[in-house]
């Protein structure tokens, strides 16, 4: 039994029992009803920060990651509960987002940090998220949830490796889609500007995030997680609150922007998705830095994860699922079939497109019923890939060939596009007269749309002059 496992009985144990808590609001002071323990929270953001950090990374930059943490710190200090384990974040995944998990990890994505456009405005996003660890807010929403809405395992399947696409993915990611209410957001909000203006941020750059999120919303493609804003209050609404509250505070008398500091350290990220960490190609999988290829079916639903390759069927009951395993193919295999609650079937071992592989159907009892498949442990270039194919037990049959088709199409990838591609990213411009960003983007081209460059500058008004002297981004 895993320790996450244990950790979701006892929380059921809790629940099943009825026994419920109240405690003090470290925001509020008031009473407030809740069914676990300070230290209960800590331990399970801490072991929803590893699987959300194993699950999605995190960018590979020691300086912005130091940097990020820096600031986080600093305004956490300043919050109501300084003491807890704090933990900032830089995530690699596209999509604009911040979150924070219970107890003290806080994340935010290298899609949002690319939207910024001040330490300030990175403070009021980190403020935010440290506002809803401080109140409290997840601890107390999954308290009032009932168990089959929690997402501690109540749907876990019985084998560990058969994680099922999407919700399940388990407790950490299950977290990122926690939706809190309208006060609770108002809260945060003025919490992370309470934050902020205490550490001398020049808080009026609050309502320019809102301001960008909601220009970006409006052409974003689905992601691995949720953006920003589908889990927040209308932006509008938000604008006019900030309004309210800059215009109320004492402000200081030079507050802090740092644009050229937020700027500099987004200098060269990556912007958009990384194809180096593989890409999709009408149902080809092409991972150029390990050099393989496969194929799905092109009318399943496909992502990409960094510890998995995950293909849905488009009614939802079927899933094929690449992930790396540890020692070799035979070994790996054992492994597998021996699990408890794992039935083998017919297995051997062959060769797939000139790599040694053991393939075997499989049958596992999980929560949601008796599930069947076929299981490939392969070799490849010194790693053991996992290639997991499964459908309710019913309808192996139906998806046999299709799986199949699957793992015999894992092969060298050989096409010199694809091996030879580059990520897109962030290139910082100092102009060196005025002019306007219409003018820039002639000037020094991007690999993105006009409108895309105004959005990541937050520029509303492309014919508009800018100032000699200013950093602006481009995307090349």
């Amino acid at each position: 039994m895993t320790r996450h496992m244990r950790t979701a009985i006892a929380t059921i144990a809790l629940l099943a029992g009825g026994v419920a808590g109240c405690a003090r609001n470290p925001v509020t002071g008031q009473r407030q009803f809740v069914l676990m323990s300070e230290g209960q929270e800590i331990q399970m953001g801490q072991e929803a920060a590893a699987q959300v950090e194993r699950s999605l990374g995190l960018v590979p930059d020691s300086a912005l990651q130091r940097y990020v943490r820096g600031i986080g710190l600093r305004l956490a200090a300043k919050s109501e509960r300084p003491k807890l384990p704090w933990r900032f974040g830089v995530i690699d995944d596209p999509t604009p987002n911040a979150f924070a998990l219970p107890g003290g990890p806080v994340y935010i994505t290298r899609g949002l940090l690319a939207l910024l456009d001040s330490e300030a405005e990175l403070a009021s996003v980190l403020g935010h998220e440290i506002g809803h660890i401080t109140a409290r807010h997840a601890v107390t929403q999954m308290s009032r949830s009932q168990l089959t809405q929690l997402g501690l395992g109540v749907g876990m399947v019985l084998v560990p490796e058969l994680q099922p696409f999407g919700d399940a993915l388990g407790t950490g990611m299950q977290l990122l889609f926690l939706k809190y209410g309208r006060d609770d957001e108002r809260q945060s909000d003025q919490l992370g500007f309470r934050y902020a203006l205490a550490e001398n941020y020049d808080v009026s750059e609050m309502d320019d995030v809102f301001a960008a999120l909601a220009r970006a919303s409006e052409s974003e493609d689905e992601g691995s997680i949720p953006t920003w804003l589908s889990t927040h209050p209308a932006p509008q609404e938000r604008i006019v609150e900030i309004g309210k509250l800059v215009a109320a505070a004492q402000l200081p008398a030079s507050p802090r922007l740092g644009r050229t500091e937020l700027l500099n350290h987004i200098d060269g990220l990556v912007y958009g998705e990384d194809p180096r960490q593989g890409f999709f190609r009408d149902g080809l999988f092409l991972h150029p830095d390990l050099r393989f290829q496969l194929r799905f079916p092109r009318d399943w639903r496909t992502q990409n994860l960094p510890d998995a390759v995950v293909a849905v069927s488009p009614n939802q009951d079927a899933v094929v699922q690449l992930s790396f395993d540890e020692g070799d193919a035979a070994t790996a295999a054992n492994r597998f079939f021996s699990q408890q609650g794992v039935q083998a079937g017919r297995t051997g071992r062959e060769t797939i497109n000139g790599n040694p592989a053991v393939v075997g159907y499989f049958q596992a009892q999980t929560q949601q019923g008796v599930v069947a498949g076929i299981a490939t442990f392969l070799t490849f270039n010194g790693r053991t890939y996992r290639l997991l194919s499964y459908t309710p037990s019913r309808l192996l049959n139906t998806y046999d060939a299709t799986f199949r088709g699957v793992i015999n199409s894992f092969a060298t990838l050989t096409d010199p596009t694809a091996l030879n591609v580059k990520p897109k990213r962030i290139d910082l411009v100092r102009l060196e007269s005025a002019m306007s960003l219409a003018t820039f983007n002639q000037r020094y081209p991007s690999t993105i749309p006009l409108t895309e460059v105004a959005l990541i500058n937050q520029v509303t008004d492309t014919g508009a002059r800018l100032p000699a002297g200013t950093l602006v981004k481009r995307v090349n």
